[in-house]
């Protein structure tokens, strides 16, 4: 009996020995205190323009229509999309047909239901809007959905707004 106790406290310390003594040797040096953070004018990330921050590919022409919301909210357990809603997945449909984009559908839900049911209520709404853009015409090659449930949350809170924020599908464009 002795032995198994001595076996009880001394294998995970041995395991963690172990571990360690792989890990030597191969460091990840810290970056230089002059990288950049943003676009290619050299703005440090202390401060300076703000402009260029994001420097990837530029979004293609018509993208900067400021009234095309990007956002698709939901009722309480629903995945229904709304009419007014629609008509915002009808004006995307048209850029997405005009431009060849491609865009993530991000689906969310709000804090109440289990993980597991938030995930796939999420699932469900990016999928709702995914429909609505292939039968106005979009490619399904240019659509891919993610649902990220309760996760990712647009407002913090347990009362009615917060929930009504968190209810949504976000559409994103990729380059």
């Amino acid at each position: 009996m002795a032995s198994k106790h001595w076996l009880n406290k001394t294998l995970p310390l041995t395991a963690a020995a172990l571990l360690l003594a792989g890990c030597g040797g191969n460091t990840i040096p810290d970056p230089e205190p002059t990288d950049t953070v943003g676009g290619n004018d050299g703005a440090s990330a202390s401060g300076g323009d703000f402009d260029n921050w994001g420097g990837g590919e530029d979004v293609p022409a018509g993208f900067d229509n400021p009234e095309l919301a990007d956002t698709i909210y939901f009722e309480f357990d629903s995945y229904e999309v709304g009419s007014a809603d629609a008509q915002i997945v009808n004006r995307h449909s048209v850029q997405l047909l005009e431009s060849g984009a491609s865009v993530r559908l991000e689906g969310h839900a709000d804090e109440r239901g289990s993980r597991e049911y938030n995930i796939g209520l999420g699932e469900r709404r990016a999928q709702a809007v995914r429909r609505m853009l292939m039968i106005q015409g979009v490619p399904a090659s240019q659509i891919s959905t993610v649902s990220f449930g309760e996760e990712r949350p647009a407002e913090f809170g347990s009362d009615e707004t917060a929930y009504a924020a968190n209810r949504r599908v976000v559409i994103r464009y990729e380059n």
